[in-house]
């Protein structure tokens, strides 16, 4: 992927088997689980390649939050491009942060409100 292009997408699920047989069984996913702070992150391959990410609600998720998908903009530098996303009308929803062996993403709403994730590739 380059700057600019969507990364990753992850589904955030109250119901992560029920998701996951959804997705295997509508479009042949095969998942492959990966032990995580608060629970399992799976893995959603096709034809054996990672395409996706599913997990349950984490547990600052505000109540009632629906489950849905989020896009992953990759961004060359995900802390001046979070700046650079205030000073355009956008909101930093949570401040860039590291996953080990991932990268540094923040969560950001762009000026209209709409949610993403922008994140830097651990290279």
């Amino acid at each position: 992927m380059a700057h600019g292009t969507f990364a990753w997408n992850e589904l955030m699920t109250t119901d992560v088997e029920k998701a996951k047989q959804f997705y295997a069984k509508t479009v042949g996913w095969q998942m492959e689980g990966m032990p995580m702070a608060h629970g399992t992150y799976w893995i959603a391959k096709a034809d054996g390649k990672p395409v996706a990410g599913i997990m349950g609600m984490v547990p600052d998720a505000p109540a009632g939050t629906p489950p849905h998908w989020l896009g992953y903009l990759e961004v060359d530098d995900v802390d001046a491009r979070a700046k650079s996303v205030t000073a355009n009308g956008g909101t930093v929803m949570r401040q860039p942060f590291d996953i080990p062996d991932v990268g540094r993403i923040a969560i950001v709403a762009d000026a209209t409100g709409a949610v993403m994730g922008m994140m830097t590739p651990k290279r």
